[in-house]
């Protein structure tokens, strides 16, 4: 176990395979209210212009609210304007093992998805009133673990729903990378490349303003966490054109579990939030990115 540990923290440190373009870090801002519902955000979703922001949290709540940011891009402050209790479709609260909710993205036509790792599923937010209404279960959900399951999720321009859970089975195995077609019903299942030498996981997932899809991923190496970010071209038959973005040293930020990417018109921005799992010595950060090409 110690050995396992000390070649996680060597492997950390190294020098990630960077491509011709890469992720450049613009800021970080420390979150905090004076609500104790807040914390525990695991899934981030932003407006075009990176101002309105809708947030998921593991314990059955999402919030919703604006932020402002300064000349960098870097935000320097963040606002809710409602917290929303998620509930069934019958109006009951949901118990803490079928709401954990893990991702959200909002579809072109304005509809509000949101994954869950407890009850493997996929549901249909209201944000206004917290009502979740399940989408039909894709048979391949029978297989995920147990409290890994579908932790990202992104909708791409035609309002097809992508879905991936934390975990494969095995190292070396390529994630599943779940799609879901409102009008005709699951389609056939992707696939993501995962390393045989570190053991990052997915967390989120977003479509960015370019139609790449960038995910992010997290590593916890015992001494703290570990930040990765690809993203993929949208091939006919799968993902293709993989590149690394970003990769952090351990410890450099909090647990990031939320990716959201956008453009200010000149550069895509990435702005990620972290899950501080409701503990005194963790913290919500916002934490910005800028991509150069």
């Amino acid at each position: 176990m110690l050995l396992r540990l000390v070649l996680a923290l060597i492997a950390s440190f190294l020098p990630a395979s960077l491509t011709a373009a890469e992720a450049t870090y613009v800021g970080s801002y420390t979150w905090t209210t004076d609500d104790e519902r807040f914390g525990g955000l695991s899934g981030l979703e932003l407006s075009e212009d990176g101002l309105s922001f809708i947030a998921v949290s593991d314990r059955t709540l999402a919030f919703d609210g604006t932020v402002t940011r300064d000349q960098r891009g870097a935000v320097t402050s963040a606002t809710i304007a409602h917290v929303k209790t998620l509930t069934g479709p019958d109006g009951s609260a949901l118990r803490r093992y079928t709401g954990d909710s893990e991702g959200v993205a909002v579809a072109p036509d304005g509809n509000i998805y949101l994954s869950f790792e407890g009850k493997h599923r996929i549901a249909n937010l209201d944000l206004a009133t917290g009502r979740t209404t399940d989408l039909p279960s894709a048979p391949g959900f029978k297989y995920l673990q147990g409290n890994s399951a579908l932790e990202a999720i992104a909708v791409d321009a035609q309002g097809i729903i992508y879905a991936a859970p934390e975990r494969s089975g095995e190292l070396g195995r390529p994630f599943t990378l779940f799609r879901y077609d409102p009008a005709q019903g699951w389609l056939d299942s992707w696939e993501i490349s995962r390393d045989t030498d570190t053991d990052f996981l997915p967390v989120g997932l977003d479509f960015g303003p370019d139609g790449k899809l960038y995910l992010l991923e997290r590593w916890f190496t015992g001494l703290g966490f570990s930040s990765r970010v690809r993203r993929f071209d949208m091939g006919p038959d799968g993902i293709t054109g993989e590149e690394t973005l970003l990769r952090t040293y351990t410890g450099t930020h909090d647990n990031l579990e939320g990716i959201a990417v956008w453009s200010d018109g000149e550069y895509i921005r990435i702005t990620m939030v972290s899950d501080d799992n409701y503990r005194f010595f963790q913290r919500t950060e916002l934490v910005d990115y800028r991509v150069d090409e």
